[in-house]
């Protein structure tokens, strides 16, 4: 199993994966994150991204206006940035989106572990449906996300799953 945890992964994968390693080294976003303990999830480190997938990195915040204050700090002065605040899951949550070079970038906080995130624990779950599968079941899942479907909906799709796929894929077993 890969870990998600240390982006050192992307260096030997996909020109994509590669491109998005450099953006996150270069600029030192992940680093300059440490302290809510980003790591990034979604479709580009497991290599079921489109072309206009954004790199997602989930934050851990133990208190919500520092975390905005610093997300701010950072990187208000970036390429379309906006900074809303949202109840998800009846969570607290704090989206931030904004460009930088080719990538869009979405930072999403949460008063909740990292590792107890939706987002990483999708990102790994849909990891070992992926590892277990063959080649045309990753590409039927980007066929699906290129025609509109959102991914976790795309696996469902593909599963059978049925009711509220989001929560659906959480308790998936293979």
């Amino acid at each position: 199993m890969i870990n998600f945890k240390n982006i050192s992964y992307l260096k030997t994968g996909t020109p994509k994966q590669q491109a998005a390693l450099m953006v996150l080294t270069q600029h030192k976003i992940l680093e300059n994150l440490a302290e809510f303990d980003p790591i990034l999830v979604g479709t580009i480190p497991i290599n079921i991204d489109i072309e206009n997938s954004d790199l997602d990195i989930v934050c851990y915040w133990k208190n919500k206006s520092d975390f905005i204050e610093k997300i701010k700090q950072l990187f208000e002065k970036e390429n379309h940035f906006s900074i809303r605040e949202e109840l998800i899951n009846n969570q607290d949550s704090v989206i931030a989106n904004f460009f930088i070079d080719a990538f869009e970038i979405e930072i999403f906080g949460q008063n909740t572990p990292t590792e107890l995130q939706n987002g990483y624990r999708h990102m790994l779950i849909e990891h070992q449906i992926l590892s277990s599968r063959d080649e045309n079941f990753r590409l039927e899942v980007i066929k699906l996300k290129k025609s509109g479907i959102k991914t976790e909906p795309a696996f469902g799709l593909l599963l059978g799953l049925k009711g509220n796929v989001y929560e659906e894929l959480l308790h998936y077993k293979l």
